[in-house]
């Protein structure tokens, strides 16, 4: 990894019913604020929310979302393909993609490059309950994790909920990467996702970028922004409010991980990667991989 400067964008979806003319002004609104980003802070990697084509929350069924995305790549990725080609930076961002067949739709988060070629396709691993179609839901879950080479460094992609699963994280670090993107559609508090962003980062020593909605979606939810960059050592070097913004941050490998927390003269010296205990794990491998369900009611 190299130095760089990384930015999040969050963005509100048009509210009211999905149409394709929503998704055209949200793809236009999305394009505005990233170039108005880059010119900015000239940053090198930008990331964008989740699902922000459309909302998350589609107020409608999974065929006529089907209808309204595009398999990826595809006509609702080009024109972000052609913006990151425009200013020469990489792009993430989430778009809901058109499954194989009619119906079959994955929350998905892409990585393009700075000539806009995409670089690869991560799928929602964790839908949040109420998301999956087979809960009553529109998304099917992925099954993959996604770490690409860059120029930058090697990113890795999680969506929102999925940074409540910590193995998804740890996994994707043990893959390689060096900063691990979140877009995002958070539904619940300021300080799950605080925790969350904080927590991931620091598990696996990586920068996390997490780009939050804001506004409101076509289902009527509500989405607080608050999108933040986190370093290695699980210090927010920046941090959004809850209106439409940009928040953006230096991202520099060789200061990341001197010193045991920010402002301290003490060194870092463990390491979360390095210092797994191999034996415990292989010894409760089967544990991990069991059913398992929390002792405790459901609301």
């Amino acid at each position: 990894m190299r130095e760089f400067t990384a930015a999040a964008v969050q963005v509100a979806p048009v509210p009211g019913p999905l149409t394709a003319a929503s998704v055209a002004a949200n793809t236009a609104r999305a394009i505005e604020l990233t170039r108005r980003c880059h010119a900015a802070t000239a940053a090198e990697l930008i990331v964008l929310p989740e699902s922000v084509t459309t909302g998350f929350t589609p107020g409608i069924d999974t065929e006529q979302l089907w209808d309204l995305v595009s398999e990826l790549p595809g006509p609702v990725l080009q024109p972000f393909a052609d913006l990151a080609a425009e200013l020469g930076s990489h792009l993430v961002l989430g778009t809901y993609e058109r499954g194989p067949q009619r119906g079959v739709v994955y929350n998905a988060a892409v990585v393009l490059s700075p000539t806009g070629e995409l670089l690869g396709v991560y799928r929602k691993t964790h839908p949040f309950g109420h998301e999956r179609a087979d809960g009553g839901g529109w998304t099917t879950p992925g099954e993959d994790i996604l770490v690409v080479d860059t120029s930058l460094g090697r990113i890795g992609v999680i969506i929102c909920f999925d940074g409540d699963y910590p193995e998804l994280s740890r996994i994707t670090a043990l893959a390689g990467a060096e900063v691990i993107c979140r877009p995002s559609a958070l539904l619940r508090s300021a300080d799950i996702w605080e925790l969350t962003n904080r927590a991931r980062a620091y598990d696996n020593h990586v920068y996390v970028i997490g780009s939050n909605a804001t506004g409101i979606d076509p289902g009527g939810v509500i989405y607080f922004g608050n999108s933040m960059i986190v370093t290695p050592i699980a210090e927010v070097i920046a941090l959004a409010s809850s209106h439409e913004c940009w928040v953006s941050a230096r991202l520099d490998p060789d200061t990341a991980m001197r010193s045991l927390t920010p402002g301290s003269s003490v060194p870092q010296t463990f390491d979360h990667l390095a210092d797994r205990n191999l034996a415990l794990i292989r010894k409760n491998a089967e544990r991990l991989l069991g059913e398992a369900r929390t002792s405790f009611k459901l609301g």
